[in-house]
């Protein structure tokens, strides 16, 4: 017989979703983590929904043991494959194993060296505009401070930077531009959007995957932020083709990450195209 180590944690409160809605409907989940942290230990058992259970590590040293051996020996849940692979395609986060292996692979010439310093002057623009974007904020408020929403502007730091690195396209929303993928993105991360309906297909489908074909607020968010980002590459694409024939480009390159594997499509002669802006 197989036994495990019992793990201590918090009750089971919800006879049907465990602990999970009031992790996913809290503002701050990594309160609620800290807190059990502090009264559990480093790792802990979380119930969840239907009866099931989640272990928790919070120690360093377990957390980098899980994510150097993540792909061989800790394989994502059915239910956790199901969702990535109907959201964002069959690419690098959907894989496991060797499939896996082989699309890090294919991803090395877009994360070299070379195309990483490329990136960097991109990650200190969008510091910078979000630095002067603040110290503007607090200058202008009474008193010489300001209440600053972070995570909002997380949220358009890594548009910006995603879109510039990603796609050689330039969003803008931390120079206020208001596009269809902003919109979507602070739509998505509202939690006034998330209806009780919307929590409770979500949760269950973790358990049931089929129950995400159910159409809801949340799922028709996930679907237009999918054609919106798949249409990017696409026309990024259709463009590059077109200023070669054209003689455009007149030998410069397209550095970005769908760029440079663009450059690089002897690699992908036996994938789909969708299956690499899943990459």
């Amino acid at each position: 017989s197989f036994k495990t180590t019992k793990l201590r944690g918090p009750p089971r409160t919800d006879l049907i979703y465990g602990a999970s809605k009031r992790i996913f409907e809290s503002p701050d989940a990594g309160a609620i983590y800290e807190v059990w942290a502090k009264e559990y230990g480093v790792v802990f058992e979380v119930p969840t929904t239907l009866g099931g259970a989640k272990i928790m590590l919070t120690d360093p040293r377990a957390l980098a043991h899980y994510y150097a051996r993540e792909t061989w020996t800790y394989v994502q849940t059915e239910s956790a494959r199901f969702f990535l692979q109907r959201h964002f395609g069959r690419g690098i986060l959907w894989s496991q194993g060797e499939d896996h292996k082989r699309q890090r692979k294919s991803l090395t010439p877009a994360f070299s060296q070379a195309a990483i310093r490329h990136f960097t002057p991109i990650f200190y623009n969008s510091a910078h505009k979000t630095k002067i974007a603040w110290e503007a904020m607090i200058e202008a408020s009474d008193g010489g401070s300001a209440i600053i929403e972070v995570q909002s502007w997380m949220n358009h730091i890594s548009l910006d930077t995603i879109g510039l690195a990603g796609f050689s396209h330039d969003f803008g929303s931390l120079d206020g531009k208001r596009s269809l993928i902003t919109e979507l993105f602070d739509t998505f991360g509202s939690f006034s959007k998330r209806s009780a309906v919307d929590v409770g297909l979500l949760l269950l489908s973790q358990v049931i995957p089929l129950l995400s074909f159910i159409p809801t607020s949340r799922t028709k968010l996930l679907r237009e932020v999918q054609r919106t980002m798949e249409d990017i590459p696409t026309e990024l694409l259709a463009r590059t083709r077109k200023e070669k024939e054209e003689g455009v480009l007149d030998g410069k390159e397209d550095r970005s990450i769908i760029g440079v594997l663009s450059t690089f499509r002897d690699c992908y002669l036996r994938l789909p195209l969708q299956a690499v802006y899943a990459k």
